[in-house]
């Protein structure tokens, strides 16, 4: 059947702007809303991986995200104590990917440019509108009517399909009544900016760092502009007033590089950390997406890249229904291999990821960090590395699910 309807896609993040910008392209009419007034710029999710990029440059959205962003080639292992380095050259994956690295950019940068090139280029069948928030959802035998706030008026829009790419708290989600199982980490993580070369403190620094160390672990990140460096606070201790402080970043920092005088804070945060996935990522003609569907860890950047996985995958699925094929299998099939390669790879991966980095014991560290200097020196080792966590591995596991 003909999509006719417009696909009605609830949030304007990375994940909703890819699935808008992707169906927008085969044709089919979509309608993108924001419950905020505007595109938010908070520094959230930066970090993009090659298979995230070979989609983007699908999309025409690479090459003017790159223009913004820093071409990450390798990341690093670092064991405080020791000062050993496990240096990962995504060079490697050449063979298989058209970007062999991690592109460091905002995901402000790259909903911007979807937002502008949707109303650009795509007026004809996109719509993206500010100031609509979804309030409910009725599946009709043939589409859905969704309840949205237009600037606090509630109004109806008709739909074929809705899909929910509205954040952890999705009220998509909450409107077609699917669970959201999992658990939340006891300590939040403390995000601190700072425009300070951090690249002078440390040898050898790369723009992607994970340090391991029995008393403190953290990851340096580096953005365009910014380095951020996040670190776990105390469960124990439950005052955000505190890990805020400039007090106790400053030790923080302090700690992580000695210097004569304050680090410039730019931008600070402290968030929770949970692991999540939905029940299922279909009910009817309602899908789920992104942090709508699954939310981890930020350990290997997994989150933002998993949900444009998503949006990929649906979008396929959906194109081939507008061109005629069945759409129950279809969507149930989405449902498989994606929730299915969530569930499996990343929540395991990221849960992994973090047990290994917070251990305290000192043998534990020592075995791990052993572990990435064999495999960074070994080019086979290497490889096999990177396509797991590069995601390409996961996607290529996720097309054998039938």
């Amino acid at each position: 059947m003909a999509i006719t309807e417009p696909v009605v896609i609830a949030g304007a993040g990375p994940v909703g702007c890819t699935a808008a910008l992707r169906l927008a392209q085969a044709g089919i009419p979509v309608i993108l809303l924001e419950a905020l007034d505007d595109l938010p710029e908070t520094l959230r999710a930066s970090t993009f991986h090659p298979p995230s990029m070979d989609m983007l440059d699908e999309l025409g959205m690479a090459k003017p995200l790159i223009e913004q962003g820093l071409i990450c080639q390798k990341y690093q292992y670092r064991d405080r104590r020791t000062g050993e380095i496990a240096e990962f050259d995504l060079s490697v994956l050449e063979g298989d990917t058209r970007h062999p690295y991690r592109l460091q950019a905002e995901q402000w940068k790259y909903t911007r440019l979807v937002w502008n090139e949707l109303q650009a280029k795509y007026s004809n069948v996109a719509t993206c509108l500010f100031n609509h928030a979804i309030k409910g959802v009725w599946q009709t035998a043939d589409g859905l009517e969704i309840l949205v706030s237009d600037h606090g008026e509630e109004k109806v829009l008709r739909g074929s399909f809705l899909i929910g790419a509205d954040g952890a708290d999705s009220a998509v989600r909450k409107a077609a009544a699917i669970r959201f199982e999992g658990f939340t980490y006891p300590e939040k993580f403390l995000v601190a900016s700072t425009p300070f070369p951090l690249e002078e403190k440390f040898e050898r620094l790369a723009l992607v760092n994970y340090v391991s160390d029995p008393e403190e672990w953290l990851v340096l990140l580096r953005t365009p502009t910014l380095w951020r460096v996040l670190i776990p606070t105390d469960p124990a201790i439950e005052n955000d007033a505190l890990w805020l402080s400039d007090q106790w970043i400053q030790d923080r920092l302090h700690h992580m590089a000695p210097h004569d005088e304050d680090y410039e804070i730019i931008h600070r945060s402290i968030y929770r950390v949970h692991q999540r996935v939905a029940v299922t990522y279909r009910r009817g003609r309602v899908l789920l997406a992104g942090d709508s569907a699954h939310i981890n860890n930020p350990l290997g950047g997994m989150g933002m890249n998993g949900g444009i996985h998503d949006a990929w995958n649906l979008c396929d699925k959906l194109i081939q229904i507008h061109a005629g094929e069945p759409m129950d299998p279809l969507l149930d099939l989405y449902d498989r291999q994606r929730r299915g390669i969530c569930v499996r790879f990343v929540q395991e991966h990221t849960k992994n990821n973090k047990a290994l980095m917070e251990s305290k014991d000192p043998e534990v560290q020592r075995k791990r960090q052993a572990d990435f200097m064999r495999a960074a020196n070994d080019h086979g080792l290497a490889r096999a590395f990177l396509l797991k966590t590069s995601m390409i591995q996961s996607l290529r596991e996720a097309a054998l699910i039938v």
